[in-house]
């Protein structure tokens, strides 16, 4: 019934997690779960060869691209149609953002985990578009709609679900627990026993449930098998980190939260080699990739501080900071990568740029913000007051200044994103990012919501329309994209389980080297992070270039380096073969 080890891994996690005596029972219930879905043993599976540098993983909502209207087609079906018309060729994965039936935080929160949310589509829509690309789906842990059916028998007093969820005396001091929101931790709801506090780290439209009690783990494990049931072979992990409560602690981390992903990592390891687990932690780097364990928990981490990192980077002229943090991405185990993103659905986190930058620039990052159309979204701290939690805005427009200028705006933009390309991991790019798309002021307007401002949806007509416009930056910045994943797609060197060194050079360069598991390939990559012609010279440097030989950039196909020393544009980015 097991891979070999696995029960002893098995027995393990349960034993941390609920104590010995519940270890049997527990044991008890995943044969129930193997047996419903059939699963069977099956070989190992390297994930270096699940994950080549062919792949890349477009981040999308399932109705980013809507039907035009009045054409009777789903949702997620013109997002298929459009995604196998102008990117099938470029991108092997898509994250299909939540597309279950929600009633708040654009899908975030669940009513139902197992059905498709029939605004979008269906399950057969879904498994239609399994067939043409990899896709990764949300898998929401830490809390359920209150309009769940699982809050409402709460509500009502109804077993087993009078345990989902955790009621709290609001007299309890909770002033230790990280909280990532500025609204109340606990809210107050009135059930058949009278009125309670429940818990509710992200809003009060978000009830956390309580892992507490193995029926909840038990149904999450099974949810788990099911997506994998229906096609989707990448799961992440939504706001795990925050799983599993113990008051007097700071709620965050705990030792039970990281025996939970190394319990599912184990079962994938077993039963669905080929699966893989992503971590959503929006955290300081360093508690970041705690994810990682010993290589037992998840498979990649979401890569949080590389958007303001990079984003500070290219608006201050200034690699200093940006070198210094990628210096120390190598070292994690070897089964292990990073998920690099730029942007997502969420605003850029501030808090994974703790302790990388100094104060007073992290401030003015975000000041600046405000400056260019863009929103800051606050947290509480354990004292009352508020500090910045992410900046809302989309990553173009993030890039906007140097007097107005387009052309500007659209290199530097370009430059932080074949950065992000050349960094070990698998690059995520999200679907504003390939559009070029400016801050949706107008739909924060209607919302109230700051983080719909990098939340637009398209209309596939609208959106063909500035695609076929040369005068846009959509089109411009959309090709662009492609021609860069195009050309990465050729060279194994930017393997996400490859290796990488970083050269400190001027302050306003950014250069690494990168190579392949086998060292088949290397390739150099130097930016221009600044807004003028840089001269370099490697002539004397320890960076790989060889003295006499002359080296053509594979993005430009352009000659770059004579006898050690190159030209660069303002905020160019070359990769070279050395």
């Amino acid at each position: 019934m097991f891979c070999k080890g696995t029960e002893e891994k098995l027995r393990k996690h349960f034993s941390v997690i609920y104590g010995e005596e519940m270890v049997d029972m527990c044991m008890k219930r995943i044969k129930i779960h193997i047996n419903k879905f059939n699963l069977k043993p099956r070989d190992k599976v390297s994930v270096h060869d699940v994950w080549t540098h062919e792949d890349h993983i477009l981040i999308t909502y399932g109705d980013m691209v809507q039907p035009n209207i009045g054409e009777p087609v789903s949702k997620l079906h013109k997002q298929h149609e459009f995604l196998k018309k102008k990117l099938k060729d470029h991108i092997s994965s898509v994250h299909i953002l939540p597309f279950f039936p929600s009633s708040s935080d654009d899908g975030f929160s669940v009513i139902d985990y197992r059905r498709v949310d029939e605004r979008l589509g269906g399950w057969d829509d879904i498994e239609e578009m399994s067939k043409d690309f990899r896709l990764m789906g949300d898998l929401v842990m830490n809390h359920t709609s209150r309009y769940s059916e699982w809050f409402k028998k709460y509500l009502q007093n109804q077993e087993p679900y009078t345990g989902f969820f955790i009621e709290i005396d609001p007299e309890t001091d909770l002033s230790m627990v990280t909280r990532p929101r500025s609204s109340p931790l606990l809210t107050p709801v009135h059930t058949k026993k009278g009125e309670k506090f429940v818990w509710s780290t992200f809003s009060d439209d978000q009830i956390d449930v309580n892992f507490a009690n193995p029926d909840v783990l038990f149904e999450y494990l099974d949810i788990f098998f099911f997506y994998l049931s229906k096609g989707l072979s990448v799961i992440r992990l939504d706001a795990v980190a925050f799983i599993w409560k113990e008051p007097g602690t700071s709620c965050i981390h705990l030792e039970e939260t990281h025996e939970i992903v190394k319990l599912m990592r184990t079962m994938a390891d077993c039963f669905e080699p080929e699966s893989t687990i992503i971590t959503e932690t929006n955290v300081p780097h360093n508690e970041n990739i705690s994810y990682f364990g010993d290589g037992d928990e998840t498979h990649m981490v979401y890569q949080f501080s590389l958007p303001p990192l990079l984003l500070h980077a290219i608006l201050t002229e200034n690699a200093t900071y940006l070198t210094e943090w990628v210096k120390s991405l190598d070292r994690l185990p070897s089964n292990c990568t990073y998920f690099n993103f730029t942007a997502s659905h969420d605003g850029i986190g501030v808090r994974p740029l703790e302790g990388l930058v100094p104060q007073e620039e992290f401030d003015k990052l975000v000041n600046d913000i405000s400056q260019k159309g863009g929103f800051v979204s606050e947290k509480k701290n354990a004292d009352g007051s508020l500090s910045p939690y992410e900046l809302n805005i989309t990553y173009f427009d993030a890039f906007s200044g140097m007097n107005g200028s387009q052309s500007l705006q659209e290199r530097r933009f370009m430059c932080s994103q074949i950065i992000a390309m050349s960094l070990k991991g698998v690059p995520g790019i999200y679907f504003h990012n390939l559009t070029a798309t400016r801050n949706n002021v107008q739909g924060v307007s209607i919302t109230g919501r700051y983080r719909t401002i990098n939340r637009k949806k398209w209309y596939y007509e609208e959106l063909m329309s500035e695609l076929s416009d040369p005068d846009t930056s959509t089109h411009r910045i959309f090709n662009k994209m492609k021609e860069v994943i195009s050309k990465r797609k050729k060279h194994p060197a930017f393997h996400p389980f490859g290796r990488q060194q970083v050269f400190e050079l001027d302050s306003d360069l950014f250069c690494l080297l990168r190579w392949d598991p086998d060292k088949t390939e290397q390739v150099l990559v130097v930016a221009n992070l600044t807004n003028k012609v840089k001269e370099v010279d490697f002539s004397d440097s320890r960076v790989p270039i060889k003295e006499g030989s002359e080296y053509s950039d594979i993005l430009s196909g352009e000659k770059v380096f004579t006898n050690g020393k190159a030209g660069l544009e303002p905020f160019q980015v070359i990769w070279v073969k050395v």
